[in-house]
């Protein structure tokens, strides 16, 4: 396991992807009942702490254009829900490089959010326990627990109730991810469910147990974003391609390889062949 940790300054925020992701009910607070699996990668965006009287936040970086540094920020938002739980007042000079595409499935803005709480947590010399901070992240969004982790986890209830799993032969697996340069609200893909329960998922990881598996929030995301089912079908011609799938309320989506240069070969095709998609090629990865 490595640590997102860059330096004493400096924290990954992994992206998050969702191996699987199955609808159980719709609850009556106008949430849903899911279960999930958890994986991250080693990629994602990147933040940055400066000694400064009083908080502020900049972005820069590729997917920067229209983000707002202000109050409604998650990472602003994660930065004053520490403070208020410490009892201090937030400081700081925090700088956000993004990378990850807005609104696409892979918790940009929750890893965002939960970089804030590791990288405060070490610079204000708090030091408390990662199963604390996860708690203050359930005020600021359903994925942003497991983002604190960001080590692979079984989400339960809103994806917020966490148990570590062991992700076995998929550990490690190349990973290619693609977004179609479409962002999809996640409040309509979750309306757009059927409300029909097609059954648990199942705890045993393995490819086949993946393979029968299912991300139920696909037919609502192929609706708002028809330009989702184009990457998929896509990604399910590529060589050596072993599971494809949707991550979360979309549109990214991935690929599974059982070779680094089939993911590889795979990116350079689909970045030749579909310049206006976003596409990376990484590996899935455990952090402690």
């Amino acid at each position: 396991m490595i640590s997102p940790m860059i330096s004493g300054d400096e924290e990954l925020a992994p992206a998050k992807i969702n191996l699987a992701l199955h609808i159980r009910r719709r609850l009556d607070n106008g949430y849903h009942d899911i279960e999930t699996l958890f994986a991250f990668v080693g990629i994602g965006d990147r933040l940055r702490f400066d000694n400064a009287d009083g908080l502020s936040l900049s972005i820069g970086g590729p997917m920067a254009k229209g983000l707002n540094a202000g109050d409604d920020n998650l990472v602003v938002r994660a930065a004053y829900q520490l403070a208020e739980a410490a009892a201090m007042e937030p400081y700081g000079r925090l700088h956000l490089h993004k990378i990850l595409p807005v609104a696409s499935g892979i918790g940009g803005g929750s890893a965002d959010a939960a970089a804030a709480l590791r990288l405060l947590n070490r610079k204000w010399q708090l030091n408390w326990p990662m199963e604390r901070l996860a708690d203050i992240g359930t005020k600021l969004g359903a994925d942003v627990p497991a983002c604190v982790h960001s080590r692979p986890m079984f989400g339960t209830g809103r994806g917020d109730r966490l148990v570590p799993v062991d992700l076995g032969e998929v550990a490690e697996m190349p990973v290619l991810l693609v977004n179609p340069g479409v962002a999809v609200p996640t409040g309509p893909v979750f309306a757009g469910w059927d409300g029909v329960d097609e059954g648990p998922l199942k705890s045993t990881i393995t490819l086949s147990a993946l393979g029968s598996a299912r991300n139920d929030l696909q037919p609502g995301a192929i609706a708002i974003a028809p330009q989702t089912a184009d990457v998929l079908e896509c990604l399910s011609r590529l060589d050596g391609a072993v599971l494809v799938r949707m991550s979360g309320s979309g549109a990214t989506c991935f690929a599974l390889f059982e070779r680094e240069d089939q993911a590889q070969s795979a990116q350079r095709l689909l970045s030749a062949s579909q310049p206006q998609w976003w596409v990376c090629a990484t590996r899935l990865a455990a952090f402690s």
